[in-house]
């Protein structure tokens, strides 16, 4: 009898992780990896600028950090997302927050070839190791329209 449910179990699970698999499209790795390949060569007509770093005090008496700067689409390609990587560092060189964070979004309209957008990213929660200088940004996705 334990054989037979153990048996069961184990059919739900494994059908449920295929089914999942097949819906999330994890089943589809070349198309997956190719998308990301295109994405990756992309990257270079995306033109961060501007960028710099602003702290301003919350109305709870904390410190706001934010990074605000705009992104340009040099390329021929509409962008629905862009998510950037941003890594801010101790005096020792030592990763104490990486936060990915979208600064294109198709609901705002995502990002046309040549055009300027500018974005912001608040932070809240920084370490107080940090070393006050603006985090390293780096473009981490890119979702084509």
């Amino acid at each position: 009898m334990r054989f037979a449910i153990a048996a069961v179990v184990a059919l739900l699970v494994g059908g449920g992780t295929a089914y999942y698999l097949k819906k999330s499209g994890a089943g589809e790795p070349a198309q997956q990896q190719v998308v990301a390949q295109e994405a990756k060569a992309y990257v270079r007509n995306l033109r961060l600028s501007g960028v710099e770093l602003k702290a301003t005090e919350s109305y709870m008496g904390g410190t706001i950090v934010e990074i605000v700067g705009n992104i340009q689409n040099a390329g021929e390609r509409p962008l629905n997302q862009v998510d950037v990587n941003c890594i801010f560092y101790d005096p020792y060189g030592q990763v104490v927050l990486r936060e990915k964070i979208s600064i294109v979004r198709s609901k705002t309209g995502g990002l046309k070839p040549g055009e300027l957008k500018s974005f912001r990213m608040p932070f809240d929660n920084i370490p107080p190791s940090w070393n006050q200088t603006l985090p390293q940004v780096v473009i981490a996705n890119i979702l084509f329209g």
